[in-house]
């Protein structure tokens, strides 16, 4: 088992999937149930290099290969960026492990079909993050200020009011009925605060 898991091509394959699921962390981050998976590959990654005879050429293009992809993401935006940290993170994975010469470890062919899955997920994925965060924001609470909607519930410390198609938490400083109009004063975080027309 030990053998199989030290093979060249399954190293790679799993460090190649331990930097897809990092990248995929610090695009969406969530639960840490991917960070979690990332880790742990990370780590089965670092005990096979360990193992395993590497490049340490390779090794460097790989940590190299962050920069401009923080740089694509947090600064600039440009898919020139992305496009160095997709080359940066395919030929520093493939020629990670010492094969006979110059050659690979890795099986060429295998690592061309690798290249070409997780060069085009991240390609997609990544641009459309990128587009996401440049996106003007859909919905501005702000905006809401002095419109006119009805009291779900009574209002006073808390209650709810529909506006327009939503329905919003509201607190008001006064009594205000249910079914009654309201105008929205202002907002605390996503709380509106409203007073009975």
């Amino acid at each position: 088992m030990i053998d199989f898991l030290l093979n060249p091509n399954v190293a790679y394959l799993v460090l190649v999937l331990a930097f897809l699921m990092t990248i995929m962390a610090l695009i969406i981050p969530g639960t840490g149930v991917i960070e979690v998976f990332a880790l742990s590959a990370l780590a089965w990654s670092g005990y096979a290099a360990y193992q395993l005879n590497i490049n340490y050429w390779a090794l460097a293009i790989l940590v190299l290969g962050v920069i401009p992809f923080y740089l694509a993401l947090r600064k600039w935006r440009n898919l020139v960026y992305l496009a160095l940290t997709i080359v940066a993170l395919e030929v520093g994975s493939a020629f990670l492990f010492k094969g006979e010469g110059w050659m690979p470890a890795v099986n060429p062919f295998f690592s061309l079909v690798v290249s070409v899955l997780t060069g085009g997920f991240v390609w997609v994925t990544a641009r459309k993050a990128m587009e996401a965060s440049q996106a003007p924001r859909a919905h501005d609470p702000d905006k809401l200020i002095g419109q006119i909607g009805e009291a779900n519930t009574v209002i006073y410390n808390e209650g709810s009011i529909q506006l327009e198609s939503e329905l919003w938490s509201a607190r008001s400083e006064l009594s205000i009925p249910a079914g009654s109009k309201v105008r929205v004063v202002r907002r605390e975080g996503l709380t509106l605060i409203v007073e009975k027309v």
